[in-house]
């Protein structure tokens, strides 16, 4: 027999602005479900989890609710004007919780709910909306990018407490961690359409792709033109999927040789420190310590840390909050004095920092005077781009460039942030806390672009799965001022920490190392059909010729006068261009199909 679910929506439509938002979905939650909820950023996610909890009412459709049932939403924003204290806001209204089940929770996530609301940080005033939505005995529970601000201690314990939850609830998150080791089910809202299936999100991917390559393989008859225009989303998300696992390919080798520098007990010392090891560095902090406090009540936050970093490193900082990451970032990158040791940066560094400040963003002004300052050409360290083309680049519709930021979502803005940011000219990149609002194909769209990137990077993140897919080096704070230096992601360092002995364990003497293993046989090349041999050995030319026609148009096109002088010409230019970053990556795409089989 079939549950009964919890939810149902029948034809459910909502009008926003001049359009429909959504047209005629069907929705149904069961009662045990654990549902990721996904979908590009501004794709309506937030808006059908208020649907959802009635706090937005529909244009159309038969919402349907078991009676009895109770409704909780965690809000990414929650709104805090007119409680004095967290506890206050944890309380407060008709429907407020028991006060000793949001004290209990409070508890075990580690938050002091006296704090003053309007000066508590993101952090704690998401913790305090934690505790009242679990605390209030949900039977659907509807959570907004529920780790944002949560460090990795509090996300542990919240993925314990789902675990343990007996409701159903749906989840909207860019951690895809979280949603790998929670959900059961998959919502996924793609261009005002709704469809799900019966897999949690460590099967999504692969549902994505397929999808998509079915609407590629039902549009092949149309026109080349209306293909770039519509498809060239999905047919990018799939390309970039396939060249960020060539660009893992290259992490592990830099972490492999990251780690032959790095002493076996994880201690940040250079077994050779050759001159050319020397003229690499671009930061070397050495024995560096720092304490803060009154004289006699110092607290040590970094204690006797030493690192090189080379140009290129990617560098992760994980750890909880208060562990001192902050602190050893600014002290890596200048801003802050240690009080003993030194820390030496290349004269020649100049750094860019990205912390997520969508408050600079004015919602008056345009994309284009974001990223463009008004005009149709944009420098990207040092290349001369147009604005839509540019902005395209970002997942954003060339249309929008003339679009105000205050039409954009939260996580759209911050997409727009990062397209400016990351058009400085720079060799070294800070980014605090980057992924927070991000959708999943940005997420793999800031993976690719890192590691393109020609400098050094700098991650101070609880995105594990992110820090997995980026880093190098990853430095891992416990609060104590110890600094454990571990080549790899967060993945190496969680693993170091388990099997790290108690303190006073007598340690075992280490065993003779086992003879490496012989090297593996070179791959033998997979057998291809003529056509695809073909293919495999003239399309690197193919991509080189696109390439050289693309910056030859471009470099026609910035002539600032042609499209006064020329409009026919000035278009048929725009029109090659685009045409052949069509060809172009449809070309890439198809060779790397043809790699996978070679080295297969």
């Amino acid at each position: 027999m079939a549950i009964a679910p919890i939810l149902s929506w029948e034809g459910l439509g909502l009008i926003q602005g001049s359009g429909w938002l959504f047209q005629d979905l069907d929705l149904f939650i069961g009662p045990r479900d654990r549902l990721a909820l996904i979908g590009r950023n501004g794709a309506g996610k937030t808006t059908l989890l208020r649907l959802i909890a009635n706090q937005v009412e529909a244009d159309r459709g038969k919402r349907s609710v078991q009676p009895g049932t109770r409704i909780v939403m965690l809000e990414q924003d929650p709104f805090f004007v007119g409680p004095e204290t967290l506890l206050d806001f944890a309380l407060a209204g008709p429907d407020a919780p028991p006060r000793h089940e949001v004290e209990a929770i409070a508890g075990q996530l580690g938050i002091d709910l006296s704090r003053r609301a309007d000066t508590a940080s993101g952090g704690e005033r998401r913790r305090a909306a934690l505790c009242r939505a679990l605390a209030s005995e949900p039977d659907l529970l509807l959570l907004d990018e529920p780790t944002n601000h949560l460090d990795l201690a509090a996300i542990d314990w919240l993925e314990s407490w789902l675990g343990r939850y007996t409701g159903a609830f749906v989840v909207i998150s860019h951690d895809r961690t979280f949603l790998t080791r929670l959900t059961k089910a998959t919502l996924w809202l793609d261009r005002g359409s709704l469809r799900r299936k019966e897999v949690g999100f460590g099967g999504y991917e692969a549902w994505e792709e397929q999808v998509y390559s079915e609407e590629a393989r039902a549009t092949e008859k149309l026109d080349a033109r209306l293909k770039i225009e519509a498809h060239w989303l999905a047919r990018g998300v799939t390309a970039r999927r396939k060249r960020n696992q060539g660009r893992l390919e290259k992490l592990h080798e830099m972490r492999a040789q990251r780690a032959a520098m790095l002493s076996p007990a994880g201690a940040a010392k250079l077994k050779l420190v050759s001159d050319d090891v020397k003229t690499k560095s671009v930061i070397v902090a050495d024995h560096v310590t720092k304490r803060f406090g009154a004289k006699g009540q110092e607290r040590t936050v970094i204690r006797d840390f030493s690192l090189r970093i080379q140009r290129g490193d990617r560098i992760g900082l994980v750890g909880p909050n208060g562990s001192g990451k902050t602190t050893l970032l600014r002290l890596l990158t200048g801003e802050l004095a240690p009080d003993e040791g030194e820390v030496t940066l290349a004269k020649t560094l100049h750094g860019v920092k990205i912390d997520q400040q969508r408050s600079l963003l004015s919602p008056d002004k345009r994309l284009r005077d974001i990223v463009a300052e008004g005009g149709d050409w944009v420098d990207v360290r040092g290349v001369r781009k147009h604005v839509q083309g540019y902005l395209k680049d970002f997942l954003f519709d060339p249309g929008l460039v003339d679009a105000k930021v205050g039409t954009l979502s939260g996580g759209e803005r911050s997409r727009l942030l990062l397209a400016r940011e990351f058009a400085r000219k720079s060799n070294l990149l800070v980014l605090d806390e980057p992924t927070n609002d991000l959708d999943l194909e940005t997420l793999d769209l800031l993976q690719e672009v890192i590691a393109d990137y020609d400098g050094t990077v700098l991650i101070v993140s609880h995105d594990r799965d992110f820090l997995d897919r980026t880093v190098t080096v990853t430095l891992g704070l416990d609060g104590s001022g110890k600094v454990d230096v571990v080549a790899g992601g967060y993945a190496d360092w969680e693993a170091k920490r388990t099997r790290r002995p108690a303190p006073g364990t007598p340690r075992a003497r280490p065993a003779e190392a086992p003879a490496p293993p012989p090297p593996p046989p070179p791959p033998r090349k997979g057998k291809l059909s003529y056509k695809d041999q073909r293919d495999y050995d003239l399309l690197p030319a193919r991509i080189e010729e696109l390439e050289a026609a693309i910056a030859r148009d471009e470099s026609a096109l910035a002539d600032p006068d042609l499209y006064a002088r020329d409009p026919k010409r000035f278009a048929a230019l725009s029109d090659a261009v685009a045409q052949a970053r069509a060809e172009k990556e449809a070309a890439e795409e198809r060779w790397l199909e043809l790699a996978e089989m070679v080295e297969g």
